[in-house]
């Protein structure tokens, strides 16, 4: 196969996406079909130079982590994500490790729960994607020195996944139930790749930081993580209560959390305030580079 080989299906691909399956507004007319280059490459978090460059042929390696990253974007199948890694010159990612890739009909649903607060996150709570009104809720995620956020690292080291600050707390006397269902969810997780080196990694790092989750580890107790409700204080519109639901996606042990809020309750109409101001922030950027929502590659 040729090299660029690669650059021809990487266009292909991308002129395949409609923007609003990516969940990408559509400003004026259109000249061609698909995602624009400066589209794709804010989804999949790299430089547009980079991507005109793997598209012309002239950068035709790229790293496992931008290759995962472009996957996602694109919104590939299994099996068109394994062909990209091969052509690529990389090994596909094995069944033995915590998958990372995103459906494409898993990225519609998330794509259009615009209402809706709500991220991706792995079997392991890395968070994967994550939808504009759930960064206006919670804080853009920041990504950390290497991998990307943990769920079970930012709480157990006492701060909060996103970069604002914002906190989310549990109803009185449900912390330990929540911790104790977190760390348990992730032993089952543990249970269905033993061999992943990340996961293997996580559990190492938090035994040794943290002596909460220590003792929680050591009490061997397995289940799934469970939704319930929670406050989340946020700096805007002051304490918002909400309903945490968690869904997991066959096949690939992928999280879905999602909060809501009844209709016509005082927190519905916080989150209609954030949405609004997350819309009216976004849309001068939108224009030239979008960004409807985040996409945390490793």
């Amino acid at each position: 196969m040729q090299d660029s080989d690669l650059g021809a299906i990487l266009r292909s691909w991308r002129d395949r996406l409609q923007p609003a399956d990516a969940g990408l507004p559509v400003y004026g007319f259109r000249r061609a079909p698909g995602l624009k280059r400066e589209e794709l490459a804010q989804l999949a978090g790299v430089s547009v130079d980079y991507l005109v460059r793997l598209e012309q042929g002239r950068a035709r390696r790229p790293s496992a982590q931008v290759a995962a990253a472009l996957a996602r974007a694109l919104q590939l199948s299994d099996a068109e994500r394994s062909h990209l890694f091969e052509i690529s010159g990389l090994l596909p990612p094995g069944p033995g490790e915590v998958p990372t890739h995103i459906p494409p009909s898993v990225q519609r649903l998330v794509a259009r729960l615009g209402e809706v607060p709500v991220a991706v996150f792995t079997a392991a709570w890395d968070l994967l994607s994550f939808s504009a009104l759930w960064a206006a809720l919670l804080g853009e995620p920041a990504p950390p020195d290497k991998g990307r956020p943990n769920l079970l690292r930012s709480h157990f080291a006492g701060r909060a996944l996103g970069s604002s600050g914002i906190r989310i707390i549990c109803p009185e006397g449900s912390l330990e139930i929540f911790e104790a269902s977190l760390v348990s969810d992730l032993r089952r997780a543990y249970g269905r790749y033993p061999h992943d080196r990340r996961v293997q990694e996580l559990i190492a790092d938090l035994i040794a930081s943290s002596e909460r989750f220590r003792a929680l580890w050591d009490s061997g107790t397995v289940s799934e993580h469970q939704s319930e409700m929670k406050v989340v204080q946020n700096a805007v519109v002051g304490d918002v209560e909400l309903d945490c639901d968690i869904f997991t996606v066959a096949g690939t042990d992928l999280h879905i959390v999602a909060y809501t809020a009844a209709a016509g309750s005082e927190a519905a109409g916080k989150l209609d305030f954030l949405r609004v101001s997350a819309v009216s922030a976004a849309a001068p950027a939108l224009a030239s580079s979008p960004q409807p929502h985040g996409s945390l590659h490793p």
